[in-house]
């Protein structure tokens, strides 16, 4: 398989360290900047109730966004929050103690493989990997401001599964160049993003075919 070609720049940056892990942080400050009072407001606060309650076999009251009564007691769901937990555990255990210090660092080992690696093989999964790490990038961006702020939970559903997809086959293409670092790294990433998934997707089942309200 031939490699993809990839400006000189998107090769760079992840080179140096500090920049690696400097993108993906700068690029979550600037999405989360504009969703902050969105998650303090009415809007957001019922969402998570809702989806709580669906796992506790509580009934929903009318919010800001009304939504439909939650369903029974759901093993999925409580099956999620285990794995929240223990993601959770692992970054207040770790010192990667944000997943985007994660990526970034999975980055520049990406980038130090495919600059030893000869084999073209490797070279090629190597380049596709890095590609998929700014595409993930990209769709990591703009979920928060599609659910939050634009409150298009469909949209932001089909971008998290998307996102979800990608990350799951970054990782595999950079297991073997980087001697399974960099999914030392993704995979507490991976875990988080099907729990996000999975969440969303909750959020979007229950407010199905109604209007969402400004706050």
């Amino acid at each position: 398989m031939s490699e993809i070609y990839l400006p000189a720049i998107l090769l760079d940056i992840p080179r140096n360290a500090v920049v690696a892990i400097g993108l993906p942080l700068c690029l979550g400050i600037l999405s989360g900047s504009s969703t902050a009072k969105v998650v303090r407001g009415d809007w957001y606060k019922a969402s998570t109730f809702i989806c709580l309650c669906a796992s506790q076999s509580h009934q929903t009251k009318e919010f800001a966004w009304p939504a439909r009564q939650a369903a029974s007691s759901s093993l999925p769901c409580r099956m999620a929050i285990a794995v929240l937990v223990s993601v959770q555990a692992f970054y207040s255990r770790s010192n990667l103690a944000n997943p985007r210090i994660a990526m970034g660092y999975a980055s520049h080992l990406a980038v130090n493989a495919l600059d030893t690696a000869s084999n073209p093989s490797t070279r090629s999964d190597v380049k596709l990997g890095i590609a998929l790490y700014y595409a993930q990038l990209a769709m990591n961006f703009i979920w928060s401001p599609l659910f939050f702020n634009g409150k298009k939970l469909g949209l932001a559903l089909i971008d998290s599964v998307l996102l979800a997809g990608t990350t799951f086959y970054m990782t595999k293409l950079l297991d073997r160049p980087t001697k399974s670092q960099s999914t030392y790294l993704l995979l507490p990433y991976c875990a988080w993003l099907t729990f996000a998934t999975y969440l969303n997707g909750g959020i979007w089942w229950l407010n199905r075919g109604q209007t969402p309200q400004k706050d």
